[in-house]
């Protein structure tokens, strides 16, 4: 069997346009994760950070023998916590979360889990793909062929999510498992980023700048300078032959 190992850099902004930053995120030996608050008032922080204080328990113990479902058990559990916190403070009710999460086997595969409209990218052999779906009103019209991804980009409701972990009730994520190979590159953001600056540019960050650190400092530079409507996150993690 393969062992790789996993670099990875992590940031976050406040954005332009937002007083507080509603994001959270976690990178470590296992897992990388992202999640995106919502709910007013800071609700949203508190929901984002409690769904990834509830995953990053996968750092310990022993490896899971199967990472996909070590993960869909934690988002689970990242649920019941945003409905034990709304039991105990009902301000909260309202808050919600995207969750996008990576665990790693430790030797070459990751399992995802997502729920919402963070998103997760790999850049493999030059070419950019989005691992994840959004679960948004638009993005279900572009599946249905009632609407351009062009369409959908521009909508003014672009962000009305369709799923989300909220505190009232499970969430069901998509989950898939990964092979991983040496020069792989990850990208998890939140949609910060991604309605700010376009897949192309995405993609030409991500292939000619090298160190990790550098390419969240110029994506978050990039959104910012775009307008900066939304907090931005950014987890960029490269896969190298151990």
């Amino acid at each position: 069997m393969t062992h790789n190992r996993i670099r990875h850099a992590a940031g976050t902004d406040v954005g332009r346009s937002r007083s507080k930053n509603e994001d959270s995120f976690h990178v470590g030996e296992r897992l990388i994760a992202i999640a995106d608050g919502m709910g007013g008032h800071g609700h949203g922080e508190v929901a984002s950070a409690a769904a990834i204080a509830s995953l990053a328990a996968l750092e310990s113990g022993p490896l899971p023998d199967d990472p996909v479902a070590a993960l869909d058990a934690a988002v689970l559990e990242a649920g019941r916590r945003l409905s034990d916190l709304a039991d105990q403070d009902p301000s909260l009710e309202r808050m919600g979360t995207t969750i996008t999460a990576m665990l790693w086997d430790g030797e070459s595969r990751f399992a995802v889990a997502h729920v919402g409209d963070s998103r997760a990218y790999m850049l493999r052999d030059g070419a950019l793909y989005q691992i994840t779906r959004d679960h948004t009103l638009v993005q279900s019209l572009v599946d249905d062929g009632r609407m351009s991804p062009d369409q959908a980009a521009r909508h003014p409701n672009r962000s009305l999510l369709l799923r989300a972990l909220e505190t009232t009730g499970p969430a069901i994520p998509d989950l898939s498992l990964r092979d991983a190979y040496p020069g792989d590159r990850y990208l998890l953001c939140s949609d910060g980023l991604t309605t700010v600056v376009e897949p192309e540019t995405l993609h030409q960050v991500m292939t000619t700048v090298n160190d990790p650190q550098d390419v969240v400092r110029q994506l978050i530079d990039l959104a910012n300078e775009g307008g900066g409507p939304d907090n931005i996150t950014c987890i960029v993690a490269d896969v190298e032959a151990a």
